[in-house]
């Protein structure tokens, strides 16, 4: 797991959902996917197909605040379970990362519940 990409991917998060593009955010999903689904490691392979399920929600046409929400708490607890298996120089990016997935799913849901009433 290159650390640069890493690096970027919790920036861009930092900035908010909305502050990356559509299609950047497909890019930047489909380059964990290919690499977890290729690392022979359960954990990451869950992770893959969770960003996988996360792309068809971005590429359905009607976006479900719900459906992303749960999606990106998932990828961040599953982020959060991988980071202790990690090397010690990704543990912090990628905690950071874990949180930054589960506050956005949360506000996601939220939103969601808000819309709801």
């Amino acid at each position: 797991m290159p650390s640069d990409h890493l690096l970027a991917t919790v920036s861009a998060l930092k900035n908010g959902l909305t502050s990356l593009p559509l299609g950047s955010a497909m890019d930047n999903t489909e380059t964990w996917q290919q690499q977890f689904l290729q690392s022979g490691q359960p954990g990451l392979q869950d992770i893959a197909r969770e960003i996988g399920n996360l792309q068809s929600l971005l590429s359905g046409g009607a976006l479900s605040a719900r459906a992303i929400g749960n999606s990106l708490t998932m990828l961040g607890n599953q982020t959060s379970e991988a980071s202790a298996q990690a090397s010690a120089d990704l543990q912090k990016p990628l905690v950071e990362l874990a949180d930054l997935l589960r506050r956005h799913g949360s506000d996601l849901l939220a939103h969601a519940e808000k819309a709801a009433k």
